[in-house]
């Protein structure tokens, strides 16, 4: 097991922010690198990079390079691959599978990755209270059959295990909580050589046998969360990739030679409701906000367009993307009508938004919309870390509604997944929506087509999924405002396979520094 040092507790989930399978492992064992560093502008930062538990969108996307799971997302179209282990899984009956591990892995420190490392990885993150449970909640065991071989126990049949046994990251078994939080060690093509606020820094991991070594000499990441210095950093040359690029700065990259690219994407802001308090425990009030809120004048004028105004809870570029039952355009009147059907006059709120500059751009508008169907709105800008920490995640929270940004598409894009982050058995709904308690009928219909959805495939499974979204769609006590498209520019000069993603976070695994 871990070291004692090391406690998964709920605090460590409480900042949230916020997958066909491809061929298997090589049997290569160059570590070859390319000829040249990578930098990358990088546009969120972190104190956690603990494998077993971070969620944030900078520690996922270093992670990517240093930490494997026994499987990997290819992450520009999410198809899997076997990482750590040696191919894919053994079917012994509907609910047990064996997995051997790729011969020859190594952590970084020279030490072998043996079955019970796997194990201990596998229970941090399943532990209660760690956000990652729920996404694993399908497993009943995981155990070692032997140095090199795990035996997985399904709960009962399921058809999304590859894409979600790469969820979880493989590290030491005796790394302390400290280390892993802080500087992590994996079995990765890269490993962390230094790692401060302002700067990452991996190198190649000598050790690493498998499908992908590394194609740089250095990886770098700057963090730079101000848009304008990022664009100038990648302008100027001393970035070679810029995430979260402003869609006004796209010119000007294309005109200093960089490559941008569009990737529609799960990435979202969302207005979340305190359902304990009313009248945001009444579904027609939450549903008025979504009516009253001009959607695609945002979009145009806050987003230059790059956005898709919300159709459902997953966005058109999703493969089980299906239109819910209801889809908010904008309709004031429609907006005023059910806050009288409600009972609800003079409602004066307090909107709490995020500080992430896309977000606060957005705020103003809101306010303008709600007021105009007699919603008095005062706006309360707050950084994600002080938003969660001093007025969601406190005892008997007095918020009203929040505005932030979120996409848990970093784990995977299988519809259960997405769902389950924000309307699962977890820290949403428990303590943030408090749904689960507010309104606990259709809460538990939600999780029974879920649950159905994952013992099916096909058209089947996809008739589930509906039935999910439109729920999702009339209840929205957390519901998707327009989903993002992710604009990234890199130089090609400098990069070969460099491939843009729909999520959070920056995926150079493939890349190769020319």
């Amino acid at each position: 097991m871990f070291s004692k040092k090391r406690g998964i507790t709920a605090a460590v989930v409480a900042m949230a922010l916020t997958l066909t399978a491809c061929s298997g492992g090589s049997d290569s064992s160059t570590t070859e690198s390319g000829n040249g560093e990578i930098n990358l502008g990088v546009a969120y930062e972190t104190t956690n990079y603990n494998p077993t538990n971070t969620s944030s969108a900078l520690a996922m996307g270093t992670n990517w390079h240093v930490v494997e799971g026994l499987y990997e997302f290819n992450m520009n179209d999410y198809s899997t691959y076997p990482a750590l282990a040696a191919g894919e899984p053994t079917t012994v009956s509907d609910t047990e599978l064996e997995i051997a591990l790729r011969d020859g892995a190594k952590f970084s420190d020279g030490t072998d990755v043996t079955a019970n490392d796997v194990v201990a990885s596998f229970e941090a993150a399943m532990a209660e209270g760690n956000l990652y449970a729920t996404m694993l909640d399908f497993i009943d065991s995981i155990t070692a059959k032997d140095d090199k071989t795990v035996t997985i126990t399904l709960k009962e049949p399921f058809s999304l295990v590859n894409q979600r046994l790469a969820i979880v990251k493989i590290i030491p078994a005796n790394a302390s909580e400290d280390d892993l939080t802080n500087m992590p060690i994996g079995s990765g093509p890269y490993k962390y050589e230094s790692i401060s606020d302002s700067q990452i820094v991996a190198v190649p991991n000598e050790n690493y046998n498998g499908p992908h070594p590394a194609g740089a000499t250095k990886l770098t990441w700057d963090v730079i969360k101000d848009d304008t210095a990022r664009t100038t950093a990648a302008t100027s040359g001393t970035i070679d990739i810029m995430e979260a690029v402003p869609s006004e700065s796209v010119d000007m990259l294309t005109a200093a030679g960089m490559t941008v690219d569009e990737v529609d994407g799960f990435n979202l802001p969302f207005l979340l409701f305190n359902t304990n308090k009313a009248p945001f425990n009444d579904a027609k009030v939450r549903q008025a906000f979504f009516y009253a809120i001009d959607t695609e004048k945002l979009i145009s004028n806050n987003m230059d367009g790059k956005a898709k105004a919300a159709k459902s809870f997953l966005p058109e570029a999703h493969p089980n993307f299906n239109e819910a039952s209801n889809v908010y355009t904008y309709d004031p009147e429609k907006a005023k009508s059910l806050l009288e059907e409600a009972g609800v006059s003079d409602l004066s709120i307090t909107l709490l938004n995020t500080d992430h500059p896309w977000i606060e751009n957005l705020a103003p508008q809101i306010k303008n919309d709600l007021e105009a169907v007699g919603i008095t709105t005062n706006l309360q800008s707050e950084a994600s870390a002080s938003l969660y920490s001093n007025h969601l995640d406190v005892d008997s929270p007095e918020f009203d509604v929040a505005l932030a940004p979120g996409d848990p598409s970093v784990f995977g894009n299988d519809p259960a997944l997405l769902i389950n982050w924000w309307y699962g058995d977890n820290v949403w709904t428990q303590k943030r929506s408090f749904w689960q308690e507010s309104d606990k009928e259709a809460y538990d219909q939600l999780q029974t087509l879920i649950q159905d959805a994952t013992k099916l495939e096909g058209e089947e499974q996809q008739q589930k999924w509906n039935e999910a979204l439109d729920l999702i769609s009339e209840e929205v006590p957390m519901y998707p405002l327009f989903h993002r498209t992710m604009i990234t520019a890199y130089s090609a000069d400098k990069l070969t396979d460099f491939k843009s993603i729909g999520t959070t976070g920056l995926w150079a695994v493939t890349a190769q520094a020319n």
